[in-house]
């Protein structure tokens, strides 16, 4: 039996993310922070608006505004 390479391996799927909870993201959304940006910070933060795929703009009480990546914050 040869294997042919040019032909792919059905048996692997793809995995697909998680896109609905991705979706349900939006500005004026208050997430929980997983980690804080200093220890006086508040551990929630409101979305202001995509930066980009995964990051977002949001606004944390007594720190300001900062750059979260999806995988900083739940929601």
């Amino acid at each position: 039996m040869k294997l042919d390479s040019r032909r792919p391996d059905l048996a692997v799927q793809p995995k697909r993310q998680n896109l609905e909870g991705l979706q349900q993201l939006r500005a004026s959304t208050w997430v929980n922070l997983l980690q804080l940006p200093n220890p006086f910070s508040f551990d929630e933060a409101l979305l202001l608006c995509p930066v980009s795929a995964d990051e977002w703009l949001a606004w944390i009480p007594d720190h300001g505004e900062a750059i979260l990546n999806i995988r900083q914050f739940s929601y």
